[in-house]
């Protein structure tokens, strides 16, 4: 198999003071795995490396494994390769280049979404705050940003994620992270 890249996305670490995993022992424990590269981008769970085995879905259930060996608790990785990641930031439904980075969010999803899960949920009742599906993606415009937005509320919901892993990340980052499995 040829080396490729991806993203790792944790969800819900260093949140808080809470569920704590230092980017120094994540890219060493990416490394221990045997993948290279090994860059991470902020504090918030996201991990860039280069792999010569295996899908996204058995890298994330192999990183998954390992930082619950590691720290003693379980977080939720979404691994995904650089195409798709540039895949998504090209396919924004929003004006990403006219709009704050704050303001507009991709959340990944672990599995495609069909749009019937959201029919219950009254789109116009939190306007200008809009949303749009995608390939495993979520795009959410939030013009005051994901703390304020009720809308990222709504969605965030147990029912409307039931059995999925959900994490979001604002557009500076998203595009980041494009930037950084740019090979």
């Amino acid at each position: 198999m040829a080396t490729k890249i991806y993203a790792a996305l944790l969800r819900g670490i260093n949140v808080g003071g809470s569920r704590k995993v230092p980017m120094a022992r994540l890219r060493a424990l990416l490394e221990g795995l045997g993948h290279g590269g090994v860059r991470t981008y902020l504090q918030s769970g996201n991990a860039v490396f280069t792999a010569d085995h295996g899908d996204e879905e058995s890298l994330a259930a192999e990183l998954t494994a390992a930082l619950a060996a590691e720290f003693g608790f379980h977080v939720d990785v979404l691994v995904r390769d650089a195409a798709y990641l540039k895949a998504v930031a090209d396919g924004c439904p929003f004006p990403a280049d006219t709009l704050e980075g704050r303001q507009l969010h991709a959340t990944y999803f672990s599995a495609p979404v069909d749009a019937a899960r959201f029919t219950a949920l009254d789109q116009a009742a939190f306007l200008p705050e809009e949303f749009r599906l995608g390939d495993r993606v979520l795009y959410l415009y939030a013009p005051d940003g994901l703390g304020r937005s009720e809308l990222a509320e709504a969605l965030a919901r147990p029912a409307l994620t039931k059995g999925l892993i959900a994490t979001s990340r604002n557009w500076n980052t998203v595009t980041k992270l494009v930037e950084l499995t740019d090979a």
